[in-house]
């Protein structure tokens, strides 16, 4: 007899449907597996046999195939233990086959019978081409956040097939969450407790308002780092897609996934500083899964120690900065992952972290030239903001008077990404040249500023638009309308330092 159970696999963050075929004929007992299946595919014969002898059902001593369509489409992973048992099931005269009609499964099976989650649940229940889906109880909430109609959360396989064959009740649906529900305020500090700093301040404002690139050099302990990890707590929540497209990168990539079911807050990722190019950019050689560029989709990349970084992984970001995906290409595949995010950098302005103090600065020229060679020109240029960052004067640490707290600077935050909506974008930094143009025009004096720039060799064409893309946020929190004055882009160029105000004459 054969069973067709509806499935899917995952490659990179995008789920295939899979159409899960067992047939079970006469002749010497087997069992073959057909399809592309990886090695943990093929392993499920021996998981599948002690899940459906230990749930009380029999194992067909006749011969089994299963043929795993498409068959071009390689196939990974444990998600089709549970499709397979139910097969199994059917085309063995245990299950009527009209008790599974219109019924798709993913899960994992353990030698009891009960269901494991499976990564990638968000991706893989999206692809399932069935009007009902029977998941692990473990992941429902992902899986349901991406289907139209409830899943069913399953713990263990006897108690799907009970219900199925009307010897208990079915498994408990789970709807989709509400859109509307806001999860808990994400972990980060309050921006009230950064003392002093006000250009850093201001310019962790401007960049959460337009989304812009921000790199910051200073001396060890200048609060670098305690200035980056509060810009998330500045943005919006994430909207209906983006919390959808985001909870499936960081469902395909393993992370933990909040109670909901979806990713609600921007993600912070702060990869270390020894982070290879495969674990940055994604990929590797089989599960093709995606890195940390990825899973700051829709939120924000962190580089702590810039300059640690090896050369060829910092370039490699070049490409998604501009474009927002990674096109990873493998001999056997190529995969395409989303990689929407906002880069935020501290180094420190040579190795020692003293540069600034020539005095008590340890570094030989050549150390401090081959520092300043690990930021290639290009990648510098696609910083919006760069700006040196100076530990605050004693007393402001030891008793300076209480600075703005997180929820006061997110409102205005808040104000300038309403004005940059209403231009049909997430933020100024999205703005497509023809739209840039057309939403910040320049005055006269504007416009000789920055002639001026481009003429002393200061700015390049990318850096002249992304000038005006920081002036327009400039004046969006201003609340300003109308062309840009001389003013606002001569702020908009000093939140943009020239390197070598940093870095040395090597950069």
């Amino acid at each position: 007899m054969l069973a067709t159970i509806p499935s899917s696999v995952v490659q990179g963050v995008d789920g295939h449907p899979v159409a899960v075929e067992v047939h079970v004929s006469n002749g010497l007992p087997g069992y073959t597996l057909v399809g592309l299946p990886d090695a943990s595919c093929r392993e499920s014969r021996d998981r599948v046999r002690a899940a459906i002898l230990s749930s009380g059902y029999r194992w067909p001593t006749r011969r089994v195939t299963i043929n795993l369509a498409p068959s071009g489409l390689r196939k990974q992973g444990s998600a089709l233990d549970l499709p397979i048992a139910l097969g199994i099931l059917v085309a063995s005269d245990q299950i009527e086959a009209a008790r599974v009609s219109g019924l798709g499964a993913i899960g994992e099976l353990g030698l009891d019978g009960s269901l494991r989650p499976v990564p990638a649940a968000v991706s893989l229940a999206d692809a399932v081409s069935a009007t009902d889906l029977a998941v692990p109880a473990a992941v429902a909430e992902q899986a349901a956040a991406v289907r139209p109609d409830p899943v069913l959360a399953v713990e263990h396989l006897r108690q799907l097939v009970d219900g199925l064959i009307g010897a208990g009740p079915m498994p408990p649906s789970v709807a989709a969450p509400d859109a509307s529900a806001a999860a808990g305020c994400p972990p980060t500090g309050d921006l009230a407790e950064v003392r002093g700093q006000p250009l850093a301040r201001w310019a962790l404002e401007v960049a959460a308002a337009g989304g812009h690139h921000l790199l910051m050099t200073g001396p060890p302990g200048a609060g670098k780092t305690m200035l980056a990890s509060r810009l998330v707590g500045l943005l919006p929540p994430l909207d209906g897609a983006q919390a959808v497209a985001t909870t499936r990168v960081h469902s395909a990539a393993g992370l933990a996934v909040p109670s909901g079911g979806l990713v609600r807050h921007p993600p912070f990722r702060a990869p270390h500083h020894g982070a290879s190019m495969v674990a940055i950019v994604g990929g590797g050689t089989a599960a093709m899964r995606p890195g940390e560029v990825s899973c700051a989709h829709n939120g924000v990349l962190f580089l702590d120690e810039l300059g640690e970084f090896a050369a060829p992984v910092l370039d490699s970001l070049r490409q998604p900065l501009e474009e927002g995906v990674v096109r990873v290409s493998r001999a056997a595949r190529s995969v395409t992952l989303p990689a929407r995010f906002q880069l935020v950098a501290a180094m420190n302005p040579c190795p020692c972290g003293d540069g600034a103090d020539p005095v008590r600065c340890r570094c030989s020229e050549s150390s401090k030239a081959r520092y300043a060679r690990r930021l290639s020109g290009p990648l510098l240029d696609r910083f919006d903001l760069r700006l040196g960052v100076r530990p605050p004067a004693s007393e402001v640490l030891l008793g300076g008077a209480p600075e703005e707290s997180t929820a006061v600077v997110a409102a205005r935050v808040a104000a300038a990404r309403a004005r940059a909506a209403e231009r049909g974008v997430r933020c100024n930094a999205e703005l497509p040249a023809p739209v840039l143009e057309a939403a910040a025009p320049l005055s006269t004096a504007a416009s000789e500023v920055l002639a001026n720039e481009l003429e002393r060799g200061r700015l390049t064409g990318r850096g002249l638009r992304r000038v005006r893309a920081v002036g327009l946020t400039i004046a969006d929190l201003a609340g300003a309308d109308g062309p840009l004055g001389a003013d606002t882009v001569r702020a908009a160029l000093g939140l943009r330092a020239e390197p070598t105000a940093f870095l040395g004459e090597a950069a």
